[in-house]
């Protein structure tokens, strides 16, 4: 498993607790919490000064919670909210069960002491302090049978050189490279298992929101909204295919020549219009608020599983070995994981950004006369517009959205309806979506030119795009 992709909560108080934390974080572990002792009063002063572990946390940016009562709700939602898969303990206090079992794969504790009066995490240290003979390191995963001093994992490892017992540290010496043989397997292990639990959860499409009709296919969905006169052609009029070819404006047969089909050629007045159209959807976002940025037109297996594309349209991605990158099918995965790592405030909503891009999709599977002309490209171009919200304005929001591009369709008098996706034809990503189909007169058929969708927190969970409430606790944003 990929070290990022493990959810780890530290929990420590003291300084040499810090080594440990140091070390997971620079391995390239996912720390996504620290929980460590409340501040207290120090010097004579009595200036509350946090433990070293939160002075670390602190540096490297990772959320702290600093509990009184380890059996307190409020830091238990909290612990349960940071969707850890694995808790380390270094020095802590007992834990209840409560505490322990949330991670999915368990707690995992490791000591410095077998003596019973230094079991609470007493390091080798403070029993060379208090002159003790022998002392060891203990690793364990918690579970009920802990207070009975059964472990997974215990070795002396003591002070027998100063009691003159040469032999036996010389044999408890070539013991620690057993050991490290046998933690390195059990690493070995748990990574498998967590890869196989991540995986399983990359399969887990989103809960649809309770608005969304039931159904299994887009013949299923629901029009609740339509606007504009279907024009009458002609008879004889030319479908859009032919017309750019009698006035040269775009070249499907060059596109083929170059690339293969679905790679059109625009040319002249048609590299105009083309040109001409992505400005005026860029303008009209920017005057309703929206933020304009580029974005690289590739990227990295991350950013495709934050926003979900990855592993669910894996097959419709155009994929670039050599360089393990991908060419995005829409602007919505570069812009959204901007955000991917990042914990914002509540002042920073609502995050408003359009984006331009080129996109490229396989559509592996398409033919016949639903793929003649500009349907179904493998390269077409795009406008995007993308929110990150609170949690309650996101419906809000979504209105808003709607409203945007029912303005623009007006604009442009074009025929158009919305249609709301039943559960059968909803994205993997969605809560809820609404798709907006213009009529195609020469073509006799609806086709979709636009989609708004709410993902509530589905992408959030996967690109760790988190905010801090009124009373400092992470939570999920919106992203839509």
């Amino acid at each position: 498993m990929k070290t990022e992709n493990l959810r780890i909560i530290f929990m420590g108080t003291p300084s040499f607790a810090v080594g440990v934390l140091k070390t997971i974080v620079e391995s390239g572990f996912n720390v996504v919490g620290v929980v460590t002792a409340p501040d207290k009063p120090k010097g004579r002063g009595r200036t509350l000064q946090g433990s070293a572990v939160k002075q670390y946390a602190t540096i490297e940016s990772i959320p702290v919670l600093q509990p009184t009562n380890l059996k307190d709700p409020s830091f238990i939602d909290a612990l349960t909210a940071l969707s850890a898969d694995l808790q380390v303990v270094v020095a802590f206090r007992m834990l209840p069960k409560v505490v322990w079992q949330i991670p999915s794969l368990g707690t995992f504790n490791l000591h410095a002491s077998l003596l019973p009066e230094y079991r609470g995490a007493a390091p080798i240290n403070w029993a060379i302090i208090n002159k003790e003979q022998a002392t060891g390191v203990t690793t364990f995963f918690i579970d009920e049978k802990i207070d009975t001093g059964e472990i997974i994992l215990s070795k002396e490892i003591g002070i027998l050189y100063k009691s003159g017992k040469a032999p036996e540290a010389n044999a408890l010496k070539e013991e620690t490279a057993n050991l490290k043989e046998t933690s390195k397997e059990l690493s070995e292990e748990l990574n498998t298992i967590a890869t196989e639990l991540q995986n399983a959860l990359y399969l887990i499409p989103n809960v649809p929101h309770d608005s969304v009709p039931t159904g299994k296919s887009e013949e299923d969905n629901e029009e609740i909204f339509k606007e504009g006169a279907i024009p009458v052609l002609a008879d004889g009029a030319l479908p859009h295919w032919e017309l750019a070819k009698k006035y040269d404006i775009i070249d499907f047969e060059l596109g083929v020549k170059i690339a293969g089909a679905g790679f059109p050629v625009y040319k002249g007045k048609g590299a105009r219009l083309q040109r001409a159209l992505i400005n005026y959807f860029l303008d009209k976002n920017t005057a309703a608020g929206y933020t304009e940025i580029q974005v690289p037109h590739v990227v990295n297996e991350a950013s495709g599983y934050g926003t979900g594309q990855l592993p669910d349209k894996e097959g419709q991605m155009y994929y670039m070995p050599a360089d393990d990158l991908y060419l995005i099918p829409t602007a919505e995965i570069p812009v959204t994981n901007i955000f991917r790592d990042v914990i914002l405030n509540e002042k920073d909503f609502p995050i408003t950004h359009t984006a331009y891009t080129p996109c490229f999709r396989r559509e592996a599977g398409s033919y016949g006369a639903h793929v003649r002309g500009l349907n179904r490209l493998h390269q077409f171009d795009k406008v995007e517009i993308v929110r990150v919200e609170h949690p309650s304005k996101s419906y809000e929001a979504l209105d808003g959205m709607v409203e945007h591009v029912k303005g623009i369709l007006r604009e442009l008098k074009l025929p158009y309806r919305i249609l709301r996706l039943c559960a059968g034809d909803l994205g993997f990503t969605s809560a809820l979506t609404f798709d907006f189909e213009v009529f195609s007169t020469a073509q006799d058929r609806w086709l979709e030119i636009s989609s708004v969708s709410n993902f509530e927190t589905f992408q959030a969970n996967r690109l760790k795009l988190r905010y801090k409430d009124e009373e400092g606790k992470s939570q999920l944003a919106h992203t839509l």
